[in-house]
């Protein structure tokens, strides 16, 4: 049990499973470890793509509170875009409950800009210490990443720069009492930026959860009883990269006719979906590529999804740490990633990854011949993954260590 007493408020953007992501996977398994430690953590989040009010969910209070996104002029399919991805709300409703929340002793913000503002006053009104966790920002998203998510809101008139400069947001990062990063690369970049009291702390996984499931269920529920298949498991969107595995893949299958392309997740930029179904029926693959639109975090198939797969498959432009990364080694399934990122940061490549150049389609497919054409460096991977995983990425160990940093803070 912890000794901390009394309740540490997450804040973040939005929390629904079925538009499940990264930072929802991370923010709720860290309130639930700390809330069998002991300590209340209540997550705070507007209420997009839910209605506003509060749920329990396995043992983790979400409260959420109505939001809006304070430009002038935004249509509702700009508006929807930035719900998807991007975008910086304002909610009013979510500063007030904050500060008038009980036995209140810390704020962990897993978000910048407007919230985060609000985070950091609500702090220094209450006279608690806040803590900010970056899972990925700004300086990690190519160019031309970025201008895709800001587009809906250019050349519109940001009224709600008032409140930015009220809460503070431009100093979120200077006057938190730490900073947690999930990315060694983005805790360097910070300490490079001037930046105090830097914790580099990964992601974590329930071991247990993955490495004990079975993979009977998601073959019979998606007639996979027997097909080899390559899983993909991400948000679908520009940053994920999925494009460059369909390519990849066509490649693949010309030696291997009988495999499958299984990717799952919720669709986060309908364009690039549409995008990826173009391409699928271009090369022919419409038999050979199935899409799940997503499966809810708590749901048995998604361990049994990776316990399935002959190899997991990541082909992300863009990641500060890669948790799915940890939830294949954790079920025993060899991974191929993309060398960006955080990612060659906490692997090792033909050890217990292969990696393979961003955004060169002919260098993944040799991957994953190399891969599926090798038993011996598939067991090696498979053993070497779940050795690394149990030793250092269990969640009950990451939340120790959150804990200690909360306790430093308090000091």
């Amino acid at each position: 049990m912890s000794q901390l007493h009394g309740t540490v408020a997450h804040v973040m953007r939005r929390f629904v499973p079925d538009k499940w992501g990264g930072t929802e996977t991370v923010v709720f398994n860290l309130a639930r470890e700390l809330e069998k430690s002991g300590v209340a953590s209540p997550i705070f989040c507007t209420d997009m793509f839910a209605k506003p009010g509060s749920e329990k969910i396995n043992g983790v209070t979400v409260r959420r509170f109505r939001y809006c996104f304070p430009w002038f002029g935004l249509s509702e399919e700009a508006k929807m875009a930035l719900r998807l991805k991007g975008g910086s709300p304002l909610s009013l409703s979510l500063f007030f409950a904050l500060l008038f929340q009980k036995n209140l002793i810390l704020i962990h913000t897993h978000v910048g800009r407007r919230l985060g503002g609000i985070a950091r006053t609500v702090a220094r009104i209450r006279k608690v210490p806040y803590v900010i966790h970056v899972h990925g920002g700004r300086h990690t998203v190519p160019q031309d990443q970025y201008d895709h998510m800001t587009a809906p809101v250019k050349g519109k008139f940001e009224w709600g720069k008032i409140f930015g400069l009220l809460f503070g947001s431009r100093r979120v990062f200077d006057d938190a009492a730490a900073v947690i990063c999930v990315g060694q690369s983005e805790a360097d970049e910070m300490k490079q930026r001037g930046k105090k009291n830097i914790h580099y702390l990964p992601n974590g996984v329930h071991v247990q959860r993955f490495s004990t499931a079975t993979p009977q269920a998601f073959r019979k529920e998606y007639g996979l009883e027997n097909r080899k298949f390559v899983l993909c498991l991400s948000r679908i969107d520009f940053q994920k990269n999925q494009l460059m595995l369909v390519k990849a893949f066509a490649e693949f299958r010309e030696t291997h006719p009988d495999w499958k392309l299984v990717f799952i997740g919720s669709v986060s930029v309908e364009e690039y979906h549409r995008k990826i179904l173009d391409e699928i029926a271009r090369l022919n693959l419409q038999d050979s590529v199935l899409i799940i639109p997503g499966l809810k975090p708590d749901d048995p198939l998604l361990p049994s999804a990776y316990k399935a797969a002959e190899m997991f498959v990541l082909p992300t432009a863009n990641e500060p740490f890669g948790i799915v990364i940890l939830e294949a080694w954790a079920a025993g399934t060899p991974v191929i990633a993309t060398r960006v990122g955080g990612i060659p940061g906490f692997t090792t490549d033909g050890e217990n990854i292969l990696l393979s150049e961003d955004n060169d389609a002919a260098m993944l497919t040799g991957k994953m011949e190399q891969l599926a054409g090798s038993p011996e460096l598939q067991h090696k991977l498979r053993a070497n993954g779940l050795a690394e995983v149990s030793a250092h990425y269990d969640w009950s160990a990451i939340a120790e260590r959150v804990i200690r940093i909360y306790e430093e803070v308090l000091k």
